[in-house]
């Protein structure tokens, strides 16, 4: 499994309000709520994110609350994948409950720049920057835990596994 795309990048401690503010948590669509995605920090990102776009961040990605909502949005806007220094413990196991990838890079999240093309193997864990030819090395998931990141999620892949 791989994403291609173009590169949005944050500082440390982008914390959920600022992934999805709290004022739009009055309605539980995703696709409502996607519209808000990012917009505190980065009004113009639900404008030019395509699919398989990557964000790259710092240190603390999605702290702050617990609700599934931040990864969600994210997913729903087209995100092929998150890279990281670090994420909030409890994002990142709502992102694999949801089936958005992320991982954790600390030299990719330094070298990579906003708008470079990254490509990402989930499979192996290779970050490769196609605009500058660096390649990163991140751990890849356990098979187990991209089977649930490729069947969309937990209960998705607990559905199919009946």
């Amino acid at each position: 499994m791989n994403t291609k795309g173009k590169v949005f990048k944050y500082p440390d401690n982008v914390d959920t309000d600022v992934i999805i503010p709290a004022r739009y948590l009055n309605t539980s669509d995703a696709n409502e709520l996607t519209k808000h995605c990012m917009e505190d920090i980065d009004p113009e990102f639900i404008n030019n994110v395509k699919k398989g776009d990557v964000m790259v961040a710092g240190w603390n990605f999605g702290c702050g609350s617990s609700r599934e909502h931040a990864p969600l949005v994210i997913k729903t806007a087209g995100t092929g994948c998150v890279i990281a220094k670090s994420f909030a413990r409890i994002f990142y196991r709502n992102s694999i409950n949801i089936g958005l990838p992320i991982l954790e890079c600390p030299e990719a999240a330094d070298a990579i720049n906003a708008g470079d093309e990254v490509e990402v193997n989930f499979d192996t864990g290779v970050i490769t920057d196609i605009t500058t030819s660096k390649t990163f090395q991140a751990q890849p998931f356990p098979e187990f835990i991209q089977n649930i990141i490729s069947k969309g999620g937990l209960l998705a892949s607990l559905k199919e596994d009946k």
